[in-house]
């Protein structure tokens, strides 16, 4: 279907203030150069406040956003939530006509929209109060038929009884929204079968109802007053700003203790080595030495069995100290007692299996 912006379009856009600080909030869930992933709902909230999405709220959400308008309108003609043409004041009705809907009597729902509101869908009613239109599938297959009015669901529906919320929204009321025929929910037309008590506040509506009600907004405008505005996720950020502040200083903390104590933690091997005494040995035939480890022993001036065999517990906790990304390695793979049978021309059962080539790098 061709999407495309109404030919008639007020001359200018605004955001009423309570809308704009919301709108604000928004963007601020996403990070500095992603402003633009707020499009959708920037635009469903001018859609709220106006009834419909004019061209001037496309290129005032874009350019709150940095957006070429191009990529804006992109995005509201692809989505048919998106409504591009003017909308009844009162209410924009919405038939589902798919499968279980068109089974159960959708036909004669749009029947009644076109005798009460006007013979084509997205027409205005001669009043301008009322508009509608038949969609896809809405969610609520079991309430089949039903209708979208407003921001809510108005289901179980019968031709008469449609007949009769339109006329109820015409003299200034809202109907309640939900099943239409006494169900509670979605549970069996013939009554529940399990879950048979209804335990809460809220009866005997279903939670969903019962807050369209207590709000009393299911076909008004959202102008963003009396709205409370929530930005949990702002508060989600200082705090993890602040933890990771704190865990940069307890580590700035830790490691200047490192420095303070250095003298007397742990004791240099006295038998470091500039460059090898000969062949430097495969030190990767010791377990857990890898090339990068063997790299690193090397540079500090360890190449050979014989001198990690003449290591005690100070010269351990000095390698510690000097590789902490491999902290306590050389203790639990027991380096000294294999490099002691090594430095004797013996082997282990891991340097077998290096020799072998089953170890690989």
């Amino acid at each position: 279907m061709l999407r495309r912006l109404h030919p008639e379009q007020p001359e200018s856009f605004a955001f009423t203030p309570e809308n704009l600080e919301w709108a604000k909030l928004q963007i601020s869930k996403y990070p500095e150069g992603r402003q633009a992933s707020a499009i959708i709902p920037l635009l469903w909230r001018a859609q709220e406040q106006e009834g419909w999405l004019t061209r001037p709220a496309i290129e005032h959400v874009a350019d709150m956003l940095g957006m070429p308008y191009m990529r804006a309108l992109e995005v509201a003609t692809f989505y048919f939530m998106f409504q591009l043409q003017p909308v009844g004041s009162v209410a924009h009705v919405q038939i589902c006509g798919t499968t279980s809907c068109m089974l159960c009597g959708s036909e004669e729902l749009i029947e009644v929209c076109r005798e009460k509101i006007a013979p084509q869908p997205h027409q205005l009613s001669a009043d301008g109060r009322f508009s509608w239109e038949e969609v896809e599938c809405l969610g609520a297959c079991t309430n089949a038929p039903m209708a979208q009015i407003g921001k809510d669901y108005y289901e179980d529906l019968t031709a008469d009884r449609l007949a009769r919320i339109l006329d109820e929204l015409a003299a200034g009321r809202v109907p309640t929204p939900g099943p239409q025929n006494g169900r509670y929910a979605a549970e069996p037309a013939g009554g529940p079968t399990t879950l048979t008590g209804r335990a809460g506040p809220r009866d005997p509506h279903n939670a969903t109802v019962a807050l369209a009600l207590e709000k009393g907004d299911t076909v008004k405008r959202i102008d963003g007053s009396g709205e409370p505005l929530r930005a949990p996720w702002l508060e989600a950020r200082k705090r993890v700003r602040k933890e990771r502040a704190a865990r940069s200083e307890a580590a700035a903390a830790e490691g200047a203790a490192v420095a303070g104590g250095a003298a007397e933690e742990g004791r240099r091997p006295a038998n470091l080595l500039e460059k090898p005494a000969g062949a430097p040995d495969d030190l990767k035939k010791i377990r857990g030495v890898g090339p990068k480890l063997e790299k690193m022993l090397n540079e500090m001036g360890i190449w050979h069995f014989r001198q990690i065999a003449e290591w005690g517990p100070e010269e351990m906790a000095w390698l510690d100290r000097h590789l902490p990304a491999f902290k306590g390695r050389a203790s639990r793979d027991n380096w000294v007692d294999q490099a002691k049978v090594l430095a004797a021309g013996g082997a282990t059962e891991f340097s077998r299996r290096v020799e072998k080539g089953e170890v690989y790098d």
